[in-house]
């Protein structure tokens, strides 16, 4: 029996030194500067479970293994804690520095920039050339619905969800200016200022001479004259969804379209383009 028991603990305690050995080895390949020489950048995929980062930064060279980056981070708690995004890896990081970064890093910020004048068409052109955004864009927005400016994103953000950004940035900023407004514009609802707005984006790409288009057309409107703005003409012909190419001819002019001030009373509409604030 004491043989027996004396055998019993023997192999109890290389149990212990093995387990021990394997949790020194663990804790030291955790801890270890990483073997990659130049920064990485790496992606985490939104609903990315830890077993697929894992074996991905193992793949691309980045831990050297899957199990102990897996194992070190449930011991942390941090296994529910990886963030969505693109990350920075410098180099000769550690696992520890790796998970880190994917737990409590910032991921890198992309832009895409829309010029004041873009037609939601052009808009959608633009967002949908991005290649590191995801999804389709399944519907043109309304013209005039987008603010433009520079939207800040993270690699695989949906498409859709910059589109919502500039709605809601657009509604925001309408609502701001309407209620600032001067109460003597010959404009009754914060549509027609919309409208007004882009006629004077598309007349002039210069800011200093927006408040003399503005007031030329206000005047026009107060008075009752016809708003003669040659940009109406042209959105009626293409929709937004190209550029003309070429002056406008007679016959455009004369054309009756809802979008042709010549012919038209007051505001066509709807906007002919995404104005500024």
């Amino acid at each position: 029996f004491l043989e027996a028991l004396n055998g019993l603990l023997t192999l109890v305690l290389i149990v212990l030194i093995a387990i021990a050995g394997v949790l020194v080895y663990g804790v030291m390949t955790f801890n270890a500067d990483g073997q990659f020489e130049d920064d990485r950048t790496f992606v985490v995929e939104p609903g990315n479970a830890l077993t697929t980062v894992a074996q991905r930064l193992e793949e691309q060279g980045l831990v050297s293994n899957a199990m102990v980056f897996r194992l070190g981070a449930r011991a942390l708690d941090r296994d529910a804690d990886l963030k969505a995004g693109e990350f920075n890896i410098a180099a000769h990081s550690s696992m520890n520095d790796i998970l880190r970064e994917l737990t409590e890093g910032r991921a890198i910020q992309y832009q895409v920039v829309i010029p004041e004048g873009f037609t939601a068409w052009q808009v959608v052109e633009r967002v949908n050339a991005d290649e590191n955004l995801t999804g389709n864009i399944s519907v043109l927005p309304p013209e005039g619905s987008l603010l433009p400016g520079a939207y800040a994103y993270r690699r695989g953000d949906t498409r859709e969800s910059v589109i919502a950004r500039m709605t809601e940035a657009m509604d925001a900023a309408l609502a701001e200016v309407w209620e600032g407004r001067n109460a003597d514009i010959p404009i009754e609802t914060p549509e027609e200022l919309l409208i007004l707005a882009s006629i004077v984006e598309k007349e002039t790409g210069l800011a200093s001479e927006r408040e003399q288009v503005a007031g030329v057309f206000a005047n026009r409107l107060r008075i009752g004259m016809r708003l003669q703005s040659d940009p109406t003409i042209i959105y009626g012909i293409t929709l937004g969804q190209s550029t003309l190419g070429r002056g406008l001819r007679r016959s455009e002019i004369d054309q009756a379209t809802p979008y042709n001030t010549y012919q038209i009373d007051r505001l066509p509409p709807g906007p002919i383009a995404n104005p500024g604030v």
